[in-house]
């Protein structure tokens, strides 16, 4: 039988999901945008050492434009950078807001379903106790 919540208590259920939810986001969006800027790695690597006057194509949006490499690489090189300043506020955000759900969850004392209890590992770690 479930107990019932109280309307604080759904509150700071729905409260605590949204924090994870957002927290989760954040995540998604760091892993998008590092396989970005994997790619970028990848394509700056296999066309550096080609000559500069040698035709390259580049997809802006939907279009394929033809360039040459000397343009496109430093377009490629920029947006690079431009992703790890990105990834690098994401990870500052996320660092944030873990810390404020880790906070959030302290405050309230809410324990989430499968997630072990730090006090009754101890509690374990403590006790010798033998399972008949």
């Amino acid at each position: 039988m479930a107990q019932q919540q109280t309307p604080q208590e759904q509150a700071i259920v729905q409260r605590f999901s949204a924090m994870r939810n957002e927290l989760t986001q954040i995540q998604t969006k760091i892993r998008e945008l590092e396989g970005e800027r994997h790619e970028h790695m990848v394509v700056i690597d296999n066309i550096k050492d080609l000559d500069p006057n040698r035709k390259c194509f580049r997809m802006v949006g939907a279009v394929l434009v033809e360039r040459t490499v000397k343009e496109v690489l430093p377009a490629i090189e920029e947006n690079k950078k431009q992703l790890e300043e990105i990834l690098k506020k994401l990870a500052a955000q996320h660092g944030e807001k873990a810390a404020a759900v880790k906070k959030f969850k302290e405050q309230f004392n809410v324990r989430v379903r499968g997630e072990r209890d730090p006090e009754r590992e101890e509690d374990d770690k403590k006790s010798s106790g033998v399972l008949v």
